[in-house]
């Protein structure tokens, strides 16, 4: 296992925390796709200019990329991967550390990629909000997933005891 796609139910699963673990386990270097998706004040690169850069990401011997962007790229990230870690937490686990992280994220002010930060109006307010974007893509995704990843090995982790497994693992396998 040298490539290995991190996909979610919904944010707060830990894609990010549990992509940057495999990376450092396997030796490989981490890509978090919403890094290169968005731009300053939150604008999205075009699908074109997304796969131009993951392009060449896939084609390399080993990494983890966190995220999919399936509507931008297809399936470029999945169709390369050695394996697909989906992190299916449930609605009690993840939702929590979400909601602590954006609280954490606004009061802080913190600067994500491209000078972005969270605000109480883009977590909270209207229908592509974070959290309420959350809340939708975990119970679609959990109907979507199964038929729609089936064709790729995926590894579904849906407890955090699994998650630790697999990341202590990972280096083993």
């Amino acid at each position: 296992m040298r490539r290995v796609a991190v996909t979610a139910s919904a944010s707060g699963n830990g894609k990010t925390t549990v992509g940057r673990l495999l990376a450092d386990r396997l030796g490989v270097p981490f890509l978090e796709l919403d890094s290169l998706v968005h731009g300053p004040d939150w604008t999205e690169i075009s699908d074109e200019e997304l796969r131009a850069l993951v392009e060449p990401v896939v084609a390399g011997d080993g990494w983890v990329i966190d995220g999919g962007y399936r509507g931008k790229i297809g399936d470029l990230v999945l169709a390369n991967a050695d394996v697909v870690v989906w992190l299916d937490l449930p609605l009690h686990v993840w939702l929590p550390r979400l909601l602590r992280r954006t609280v954490r994220r606004i009061r802080g002010k913190e600067q994500m990629w491209n000078d972005n930060k969270e605000t109480v109006r883009n977590t909270l307010l209207g229908r592509d909000a974070l959290i309420p974007y959350a809340l939708r893509a975990h119970f679609d995704r959990r109907r979507r997933y199964p038929r729609e990843l089936a064709g790729y090995p995926v590894v579904r982790l849906r407890n955090q005891a699994e998650v630790d497994r697999f990341v202590r693992d990972a280096g083993a396998i």
